[in-house]
């Protein structure tokens, strides 16, 4: 839908402001003469009218015009000290080019003279002050809305990608395995199993919280990492070997959930017994790295785990910093190392 020139409450002001400028300018310049003869009140009343609307369109025009220029709340100084400027100029030859018209329509009887001119430029100038506020004011509640829209349009994106996000964290494979390994403690050893919903409950726990944040500290990811190798472990036994690292007490950040990804990824590619287990060691490298390594025993088909992998974590990683993971693969070991980030992010 085509936009209109002036808005509602725009409308209204003129309506109101329309008898006020008639009534006024007119006894001005005509004097006793506009409500006593016919001839000149309807000659003089559609003259001013014309200027009225003549001189609104102008001025709006070039107002807007500068709020295009300047739209940004930052940009509030120089869009005022512009409007003020182009507006008191454009004022002066509006002032002068309405007694020019009054001067040459027969019957009305005004000079062109200074004496004329500058009143008229001292009531637009007030005049102006109130257009230009009003016309911001307008600018600033257009603006509010259309900030609230977006707030809102952007919080329902922010929403739908934690939900996205959270579903491809809440793996069914990984929670239908554990529920398996949960059923068999209960019967086994119910202290393990007690031990096992608390861990079970520790990492769903973190997952809600990591799908709210882009980045966690070190720590944290370590913490959850002590306690997803603990339920892996309670699932694979000696089959299945965690080597985690050393405390760190560092201030750098990492995408959450990047340990489960790398831990599953290994599981997901390699076999494992108790004969030959999976080793996976985990740990800090030149201060600026995470290093997860394993031994390969690959698997003939690989099952899936993780909706993810490497390629989902690389672009995390882009979207987040410059810095890239890497990937090395020798004949014996696998290994993965994500660069830890600092608070500033594309850095």
């Amino acid at each position: 839908m085509r936009p209109r020139f002036f808005s509602r409450y725009e409308w209204w002001y003129h309506l109101f402001m329309m008898p006020v400028f008639c009534i006024v300018g007119n006894y001005y310049f005509i004097g006793t003469s506009y409500f006593q003869e016919f001839s000149v009140f309807v000659k003089a009343t559609l003259l001013v009218l014309a200027l009225y609307w003549f001189a609104i369109a102008s001025l709006t025009i070039v107002i807007r015009w500068i709020i295009a220029r300047f739209p940004n709340v930052d940009q509030t100084r120089p869009r005022l000290i512009a409007m003020l400027l182009a507006v008191g100029l454009l004022t002066m030859v509006l002032a002068a080019f309405d007694v020019w018209a009054y001067s040459v329509t027969p019957g009305l009887e005004v000079q062109f003279v200074w004496e004329n001119i500058w009143p008229i430029m001292i009531l637009g100038a007030f005049f102006d002050v109130f257009l230009c506020a009003l016309l911001g004011l307008f600018y600033s509640l257009e603006q509010w809305k259309k900030n609230q829209a977006e707030s809102e349009r952007l919080e329902r994106e922010s929403l739908q990608h934690q939900f996205d996000a959270l579903k491809g964290q809440v793996n069914p494979h990984f929670l239908f395995n554990s529920l398996n390994t949960l059923s068999a403690l209960i019967s086994d050893d119910q202290d393990k199993a007690e031990e096992f919903v608390e861990d079970l409950a520790k990492i769903y726990r973190y997952i809600l919280q990591a799908s709210k944040t882009e980045l966690v500290p070190v720590q944290a990811e370590f913490a959850f990492l002590h306690t997803y190798a603990r339920l892996l472990g309670a699932r694979y036994g000696e089959s299945l070997q965690i080597v985690e690292p050393d405390p760190y007490s560092g201030e750098l950040l990492v995408p959450p959930l990047v340990l489960q990804v790398l831990i599953d990824n290994a599981i997901k590619f390699n076999t494992m017994t108790k004969a030959k287990p999976l080793i996976i060691k985990v740990e800090i490298a030149f201060s600026q790295r995470i290093m997860v390594r394993n031994n390969i025993q690959s698997k003939v088909r690989a099952m899936g785990t993780d909706q993810g992998g490497l390629g989902g974590l690389r672009v995390k990683y882009h979207a987040l910093s410059n810095r890239e993971i890497r990937v090395e693969e020798t004949a014996e070991h696998f290994t993965v190392t994500v660069p830890l980030l600092s608070g500033r992010v594309r850095a």
